[in-house]
């Protein structure tokens, strides 16, 4: 790609990793995994582990992608480093399960929390009208795209620094230390692993900038600064939003609750900070499913590229934008907004998408030894150790999560079959 088309700088691609983790997720699934491990230290080891894991996984995949700088995020790294069948359908699940999933629920959640504070706004008509909005701003102008993602992401951060200092006076810290279960007991039952798996969906989107690596200015200067950067703002932004979670509300109010936000902020400042929240919230939300689009589209356009049958997926505007790509995740995500749930989707996309996190990370190592002599502009920090940690966490929480939840664990293989069975096809074609 020419330096020309090089047209996103490392400050966007920081903010695209933030925004695309900062999303529907840690506002949402902190009552869930106090319901099922029973411990606040429970729940912020999850947190933390998770933060652990995006780290060790930014770390890695930025070796990877500084040294093979092209769009298309794990679609482009698998084919390289394994298989093009095994590329060819992680971009297939990166893009229905990793991006145009998460924009349904991310929408969807918008549609919820905007109601919640004006009920005669629907909810299902103003979650399509963020996807058409979205959809509009990334289609045509890479530029604009950019432009109003840094906005939006500086909106989104300020909030929810804004929260976490509202709530600091408010806080009974005793709350930390509630457990219905020994913290030990809790970390090594299954349950945590199956939480671990909605902390990794809250955490997804550390690797954000992976997916337009081609076009950023410096890539291999620039992406390392992006994932690591915006992975350890976003941890310690988790961390502290958890506390202000769990310590300003009784346990009891919070466990099984979706909502946990407004929960602690009704309780902290009464009830018109809980509907001042879910605005925030609901703004917040407009940032996750811009970046996501951003982001997934590029995946097509990658896939559209390399495979002929598939060309109109590479389709680009006059101003940069994959204009085809970015109308097919609208479509795609909208129907899902229209036949789906956020509960529904949560368990089966992070089962789903640690698989081929798990195969990626593993690639440093591989290309290691198979490539030694690619030129590295990056090189892992702390290597072997730093991938090695993510893969054996990620294979440690994927098989207790096919023990736990092995239905949900089918769908996701089967979604990874059709992949494969689509390359095939394609292939063919």
């Amino acid at each position: 790609m020419t330096t020309d088309a090089r047209r996103i700088k490392t400050h966007t691609a920081t903010f695209l990793v933030v925004a695309s983790m900062v999303g529907t997720g840690v506002f949402t699934t902190s009552g869930l995994l106090l319901e099922q491990l029973g411990s606040t230290p429970a729940v912020l080891l999850a947190w933390g582990l998770g933060g652990l894991l995006a780290l060790t996984g930014a770390l890695s995949y930025a070796e990877l992608v500084a040294a093979l700088p092209r769009n298309g995020g794990e679609y482009q790294l698998l084919s390289e480093v394994y298989h093009p069948a095994v590329g060819f359908s992680s971009g297939v699940v990166s893009f229905v399960v990793g991006f145009s999933a998460p924009v349904a629920a991310s929408a969807i959640a918008f549609g919820s929390y905007l109601h919640a504070v004006w009920p005669a706004v629907p909810e299902i008509p103003a979650a399509l009208g963020l996807i058409v909005a979205m959809c509009a701003v990334h289609a045509f102008r890479v530029g604009l795209g950019s432009g109003a993602q840094d906005a939006l992401t500086l909106f989104k951060i300020l909030l929810v620094v804004i929260f976490i200092a509202a709530g600091v006076g408010s806080l009974d810290l005793s709350r930390l230390s509630h457990a219905t279960r020994p913290l030990l007991d809790a970390s090594l039952s299954p349950a945590f692993a199956v939480a671990l798996i909605y902390v990794t969906f809250s955490y997804s989107g550390w690797n954000a900038a992976t997916y337009v690596a081609g076009e950023l200015e410096n890539p291999g200067r620039a992406l390392p600064i992006a994932l690591i950067a915006g992975t350890s703002l976003v941890t310690g932004l988790y961390l502290a939003v958890n506390v202000v979670f769990l310590a300003g509300a009784p346990p009891e109010d919070l466990r099984g609750v979706v909502e946990v936000g407004a929960v602690a902020a009704t309780h902290m400042h009464g009830p018109a900070a809980g509907r001042i929240l879910s605005v925030v919230i609901a703004l917040g939300l407009v940032s996750t499913v811009g970046a996501l689009i951003m982001t997934g589209t590029r995946v097509l356009d990658a896939m559209g590229r390399d495979h002929g049958p598939l060309a109109a997926l590479a389709r680009r505007a006059t101003g940069g934008g994959p204009f085809v790509a970015v109308g097919l995740q609208g479509v795609l995500a909208s129907i899902m907004v229209l036949t789906s749930s956020f509960d529904a989707l949560l368990g089966y996309i992070g089962f789903t998408l640690s698989i081929f996190a798990a195969l990626t990370v593993a690639g440093v190592v591989v290309l290691r030894v198979r490539r030694p002599e690619l030129e590295r502009p990056y090189r892992t920090w702390l290597y072997p150790v730093t991938p090695v940690i993510f893969v054996l966490l990620m294979v440690w929480m994927i098989l207790w999560s096919v023990a736990a939840e092995w239905i949900v664990s089918l769908v996701g293989l089967g979604t990874i079959a059709v992949g494969l069975l689509l390359w095939w096809v394609v292939r063919r074609g």
